[in-house]
């Protein structure tokens, strides 16, 4: 017989005898010495056996190594700096984050309540500081969902806070922005608390600038006094800080506030006053001289749930570059603050839940958390233009899982107390004035040390053990 047909009948039958050797060795068992990840390895040399024939699902598929399902959004102060001194942790963590081409094996976000530069400048100090490229498509500045609020664009806004203010307020969208310095330089008897800064002939301003139509507070200023003053002016003016007070002034023109953090931790053992004190400042003092709560059109930044929103919308935008076909599914938000980063997340995740819920029915995107009396939504119809909506609107995930460090604001021998009506003050609380304390939105579902041991976590979690040389999936 010819001795090419019998070495056809042998491995014919041989490739019968497959299934139950497969069966045998117990081939698909987790965790069994002939298997990986589930997946029968026995390796045999091609004259051994030829491949088999692909079934008609099988057709045009290639096999793909461990593809990531899930994406972490990292804070920054306390999680991977505390001002402008990496944690030790940081650069050990990111090394477990990308191959040896230093592309991220799993999408990865930067959502930092910072407001004082532009996303490629943090993206360049990101990149110094963990020895990883970093792109401004991975960074989430407080300020960032302000793109979004394009009815606001073609208005005269006034815009506080640090670093290159009318760069950042045009990078934003905004045409026609005016800073707490012009408005000084234009009005300047305007400014009287400091004695040395007094104008010394009081004159009237050589220009009108136009009505102020909004305020935009994109993070702390430097001059408190001066800022609070002249904010004060444009409310109680209804944008015309040049004019007396009138009284009859409200409701104000709108404020869209960004970073609500009462406090950040820096180089100092104890955390230092950060935004939302300044917040807290100038609402008591409006409401002290006019009675009145200072309303807010919009606040963003961690925690509210549309910084999440546009955040898992990068996280998305980064695995479609990288051509993953499964979606992501899991969120890790990463930080070191219970009222910010471990509230926010909470709350994008009750967010998913609902929406999960009630597929079908068109939600709404919030630019203002709805966790107390004073909720406030926009519609995508009516604020968001088409293409945002399309952009934003589908989230691919079902949870967002929020892991707290113990390298920040975070003290692990505090404990939070239960009881709400015990809480509700402001030696405990230290959320915004326009949420609501509920001990559900606090709670972590994983404690660690610290990013590294975040990392570790999250990998063993999802069972994922990528290959560290594989450059491209």
């Amino acid at each position: 017989m010819d001795g090419r047909v019998v070495g056809l009948r042998a491995l014919g039958a041989m490739r019968r005898l497959l299934p139950p050797l497969r069966r045998w060795l117990g081939a698909g068992r987790p965790g069994h010495p002939w298997t990986v990840r589930g997946e029968f390895c026995l390796r045999l040399p091609p004259w051994f056996a030829p491949p088999l024939r692909p079934t008609p699902g099988e057709r045009g598929k290639h096999p793909q190594p461990n593809i990531p399902t899930f994406g972490f959004l990292f804070d920054i102060d306390g999680v991977l700096v505390r001002g402008k001194t990496p944690i030790p942790a940081a650069k050990k963590a990111f090394q477990k984050l990308v191959n040896s081409q230093g592309q991220f094996l799993v999408p990865v976000v930067f959502v930092t309540n910072a407001g004082n530069c532009l996303r490629q400048k943090k993206a360049d100090q990101l990149s110094h500081i963990l020895g990883v490229p970093i792109s401004q498509d991975q960074v989430v500045m407080s300020h960032s969902p302000l793109r979004m609020f394009k009815c606001y664009h073609d208005k005269c806004v006034l815009v506080s806070g640090q670093g290159p203010l009318l760069d950042i307020a045009k990078y934003l969208g905004f045409c026609q922005p005016i800073t707490i310095d012009i408005l000084r330089e234009t009005y300047p008897f305007l400014d009287m608390v400091d004695h040395d800064r007094r104008p010394k002939v009081l004159h009237l301003p050589a220009m009108e600038l136009p009505k102020i139509e909004a305020v935009v507070l994109f993070g702390e200023p430097v001059r408190w006094e001066t800022n609070l003053q002249l904010m004060i002016d444009v409310l109680l003016t209804g944008g015309w800080p040049g004019k007396p007070h009138h009284q009859a002034s409200y409701p104000h023109i709108p404020v869209l506030a960004c970073n609500m953090d009462l406090m950040w931790m820096a180089e100092a053992q104890s955390p230092r006053f950060g935004h939302g004190t300044f917040m807290v400042c100038l609402e008591n003092i409006y409401k002290k001289i006019t009675g009145k709560e200072l309303k807010y059109e919009a606040l963003m930044g961690k925690p509210s749930e549309l910084t999440y929103h546009y955040a898992e919308y990068l996280i998305r935008m980064q695995a479609a570059q990288r051509h993953w076909k499964k979606p992501i599914q899991t969120l890790y938000a990463i930080g070191d603050n219970l009222m910010t980063d471990i509230y926010g997340a909470n709350l994008y995740n009750r967010y998913l839940e609902e929406k999960n819920s009630r597929k079908g029915s068109k939600g709404r995107i919030q630019a203002k958390v709805a966790a107390g009396t004073r909720s406030a939504t926009i519609s995508q119809d009516d604020e968001i233009d088409h293409t945002w909506q399309n952009e934003l609107a589908p989230p691919t995930a079902t949870s967002c899982r929020s892991v707290l460090v113990c390298t920040g604001v975070y003290n692990p021998h505090t404990e939070v107390p239960s009881d709400t009506r015990e809480s509700i003050t402001e030696t405990v609380f230290h959320g915004h004035r326009d949420f609501r304390f509920d001990p559900a939105l606090v709670e972590p579902d994983h404690i660690v040390p610290d990013v590294d041991a975040a990392v570790d976590l999250i990998y063993q979690l999802e069972n994922f053990a990528p290959d560290q040389d594989t450059s491209t999936f």
